[in-house]
Order: structure tokens, then C-alpha cells, then sequence
């Protein structure tokens, strides 16, 4: 294990000691803002010391086993000793540079997933319903809670847009490599030559911002206006101005709710909207100007770019990003996706690590 690297485990082994007595004493919970940050560092750094002690005893381990070697009736067990000592520390190590990688602020939130309809008219729409119940089936799997907050139905089924609230824990963890272009090749119900059809959807996954702590709005640099609502709903949704719309002038980012039946709600389901929205156009932002000089896993970031495609008459999922192509479509559109965001989050590990072993080098 490099020295740069062992000099940080030390320093954070030395920092738990020292949030131990903190915590212990008693003093900080004078200030309980102050006792739950220093309660979530401390949780935070329990399992990378935990694992850099192991890493600690199974070298001492080594070293023993090597000092028993000279005597020859301990020769058998020493050098039993040595291999799993040997074998165990390299996959320590990888484990303790993931521990240390960089965590992203955002993966603990709660998320605003977005679907459009693109290319393929209803087909498309028909997609989008399809991508729609893959997401919450998923989310049904890990026991999160998905509540929809604007949704645009196509006339013969599925989604021309759909926006939801998916709440639990890590959402956004699982879910952020989801954003992009999705395409499905497929033969249409209505296609009567049996040819098939490509048709496309963009997926947005935007991390739930505190309005308060991450983007501040200035009420007179928004427009608010009501409507009555349209589509489904029953008739008391269509016989008020219950239906929001809210401009976001400084970016044109236009955002309307119109599910529920009280405008109070529609209005403070609107502006979560926006306030992610906003939030997701500057991390992109920001994201754009590093992928310039080093291309990220998630790419450009562009939300036009093809991610994956779902190709019906071969039975493939084909992601990409990371040239993975599963032959279990029928599962995967029922929500079970875990090996795909499995292998998207290890092999964005493996392009951090390796990052990491740049910068040591």
C-alpha cells in the first residue's frame, strides 16, 4: 500500500480516537447541530478504520508467519499462514481505496426522475410507459416510496411525459447513472408487416434539493400561473384552476403540475421541481467543463445521448457505457436492474481508482 495512503488512514484512525472522546464526554450535545455532524463523521469513519485494522493484523500476521518459518516443526502452519495473509491483504487494499474514494454529496437524497417520449411517436410514448413501471417495480424491490407529480398521457397508452418522486434510502445512489437517451427496438402492436421499430426516451435523474441550503430563488425572477387542468382526473380536477405552471425567467425552465386537486400542493410540488432542475443544470454544467479534459463514465452528461437499448426481438439489454449486454429482458423491464447498476457503480469505482492511482502515483 503506498505511504500517501497510509498516512491518510492514520490521520482518519487518529480522527475517530479523537470524535470518541468528543462524543464521549458529553460536550457536544450543548450544541446538537453541532453532536449530529460530528455522530454522521463518526459513522462515516468507524467501517474505514474497522477495515484498516484488519489490514494492520493480517500484516502482522504475515511477519509472524514469516518468523515461525525458522523453526521446523512450525514450517507446515507458517506457511499455511503466509498464503492466507498473502491472498487476504491485496483484497483489503482494494477495499480500503473504495472506502477512501471521494463521496458524491447527492447519493443519499431522494430523486425527481423524468421520462419523455422522443422519436417513434406512440411507440415512444408506449416506451416511456414501459421504462415508467420498470422504475417503480424497482423501486417496489428496494421499498422505496414513488409518489408521481406530473404526468401527460398518450392517447393510446403510456407516458408523453411523466415526473415522480422516488423517496428511500441511497435513491439516488442507484438510480443517477439512469439519465440519457434509451432506446428500444421492438415490433410495434400496430405494425402489421411485422417489421420492427426504433423509438427513443430521455431518462433525467435529478438528486432532491433543500431549497434553502442548495438554490436560492428569487420570487420575482419566477412566474406563477394556474390553469385548469386537463386529461384524466375525474371532474372536480377539470372544473378548477387547480393546475400550476411556474416559469423560471433567468432560465426559461418551465415546470407544470396539475395531479392533484389542490393548487397549494400542485404549486409546492412545482417549485421542488424546479429548484432540482435548476440544481441538475449546474452540476451538468460543472460536469461538462470536467468531462472537457477527462471523458466521464456517464459521458457528456448530454441528456440526447443513447445510453442503452432495449432490443425486444433478441431478448438484449445492451448498455453502452460499459459494452454489457444481458440477455433477460423480460426481467429487466420488470424491475430487476440490480446488475445493471452494479456493474455502472463498479466500473465508475474502477475509473475512480484509478484516478486515485494517477494522483499517487
Amino acid at each position: 500500500m503506498k505511504q500517501s495512503i497510509r498516512d491518510k488512514l492514520e490521520n482518519l484512525t487518529g480522527r475517530l480516537d479523537e470524535l470518541d472522546r468528543v462524543l464521549a464526554s458529553g460536550e457536544a450535545t450543548r450544541d446538537m447541530d453541532q453532536y449530529r455532524k460530528l455522530s454522521r463523521e463518526h459513522a462515516e469513519l468507524v467501517p474505514v478504520v474497522a477495515r484498516y485494522q484488519t489490514w494492520r493484523q493480517t500484516g502482522a500476521d504475515l511477519q509472524s508467519a514469516l518468523e515461525m518459518m525458522a523453526d521446523p516443526e512450525m514450517k507446515e502452519l507458517a506457511e499455511a499462514e503466509m498464503k492466507a495473509a498473502k491472498d487476504k491483504l491485496p483484497e483489503l487494499e482494494i477495499e480500503l481505496q473504495k472506502l477512501l474514494l471521494p463521496k458524491d454529496a447527492n447519493d443519499d437524497r431522494n430523486v425527481f426522475l423524468e421520462i419523455r417520449a422522443g422519436t417513434g411517436g406512440d411507440e415512444s410514448a408506449l416506451f416511456a410507459g414501459n421504462l415508467f413501471r420498470m422504475y417503480t417495480r424497482y423501486a417496489e424491490r428496494k421499498r422505496w416510496q414513488v409518489e408521481v407529480v406530473s404526468s401527460s398521457a398518450s392517447d393510446i397508452g403510456g407516458y408523453k411525459e411523466v415526473i415522480a418522486r422516488i423517496a428511500g434510502n441511497g435513491v439516488y445512489s442507484r438510480l443517477k447513472f439512469e439519465s440519457g437517451g434509451h432506446r428500444v427496438q421492438r415490433v410495434p402492436e400496430t405494425e402489421t408487416q411485422g417489421r420492427i421499430h426504433t423509438s427513443a426516451c430521455t431518462v433525467a435523474v435529478m438528486p432532491e434539493a433543500d431549497e434553502l441550503e442548495d438554490v436560492q430563488i428569487n420570487p420575482a425572477e419566477i412566474r406563477v400561473d394556474t390553469f385548469r387542468a386537463s386529461g384524466a382526473g375525474g371532474q372536480h380536477i377539470n372544473k378548477t384552476d387547480s393546475a400550476v405552471r411556474i416559469v423560471h425567467l433567468p432560465t426559461g425552465i418551465v415546470v407544470e403540475c396539475q395531479d392533484d386537486r389542490s393548487q397549494h400542493k400542485n404549486k409546492a410540488q412545482a417549485m421542488s421541481v424546479l429548484v432540482a432542475r435548476i440544481k441538475d443544470a449546474r452540476e451538468r454544467a460543472q460536469q461538462a467543463s470536467i468531462a472537457s479534459t477527462r471523458k466521464s463514465l456517464i459521458g457528456s452528461g448530454d441528456r440526447s445521448e443513447r445510453i442503452r437499448t432495449y432490443n425486444f426481438p433478441q431478448g438484449r439489454v445492451t448498455d453502452h457505457r460499459i459494452n454489457l449486454t444481458l440477455y433477460k429482458i423480460d426481467s429487466i423491464m420488470d424491475g430487476d436492474i440490480d446488475e445493471l447498476v452494479g456493474a455502472l457503480t463498479t466500473e465508475h469505482q474502477a475509473e475512480q481508482l484509478a484516478a486515485l492511482a494517477d494522483g499517487g502515483a
